[in-house]
């Protein structure tokens, strides 16, 4: 348990608590950006391909209460189901979009060969009858920018059609989940969007 939760546990302090999905081909960094979110001394120093899908929790400093984070804010926790990119898994995917509250597609920005895989696995995503209907916002990371061949995230955005998503919100940010460059920016974004979708929904239900 990480000093956060003892905190939480001690003061009862209500948690806020987001399912997030993070998708994407095998090798785009995936768990290596999970890991990143991590509290230092949980961090693993050995990344290995997931089998299936993994379960990480942790907390950004952000609050869905208040835009920005307020002082006494106890900021998010997520839940990320990280999910196998290897082809044969891709089918498990789908088991977790009606549960999660924002999806985030993680791209290997230096694999220009597989780039119309991502597009095809979008398309089939958007279309998906738990996702197609809801409003969930999804954050693209265009990972490995250290590499040499890398596209930017606008070369990105027009592969794979992006500005064709009118439903859903949606940003692309171009990370290093080695160093974690590109990553705090995109879960703000995240938890900022939700933040929206929550307070709408309350609107809507009183």
């Amino acid at each position: 348990m990480g000093l956060f939760d003892k905190l939480s546990s001690m003061l009862k302090i209500k948690k806020e608590q987001i399912n997030i999905l993070v998708v994407g081909l095998n090798n785009s960094g995936k768990s290596t950006i999970v890991n990143r979110f991590k509290n230092p001394d949980e961090r693993s120093n050995v990344i290995v391909p997931t089998v299936g899908f993994s379960i990480e929790r942790f907390q950004t400093l952000f609050s869905l209460k208040s835009w920005p984070a307020q002082p006494g804010d106890q900021g998010v926790f997520f839940t990320a189901f990280d999910m196998s990119g290897a082809t044969r898994y891709r089918s498990l995917w789908e088991h977790h979009f009606k549960s999660c509250q924002g999806i985030v597609f993680v791209i290997d920005s230096s694999d220009r060969m597989r780039l119309v895989v991502v597009k095809d696995e979008l398309e089939l995503l958007l279309q998906h009858q738990d996702i197609a209907n809801r409003r969930v916002p999804i954050l693209f990371f265009a990972n490995k920018m250290d590499c040499a061949d890398a596209l930017s995230s606008v070369k990105i955005a027009a592969g794979l059609g992006l500005e064709k998503i009118k439903d859903k919100p949606w940003h692309i940010s171009s990370s290093n989940a080695l160093t974690g460059e590109g990553l705090q920016d995109g879960v703000q974004w995240m938890v900022h969007q939700i933040r929206e979708c929550v307070a709408s929904s309350k609107e809507k239900s009183t």
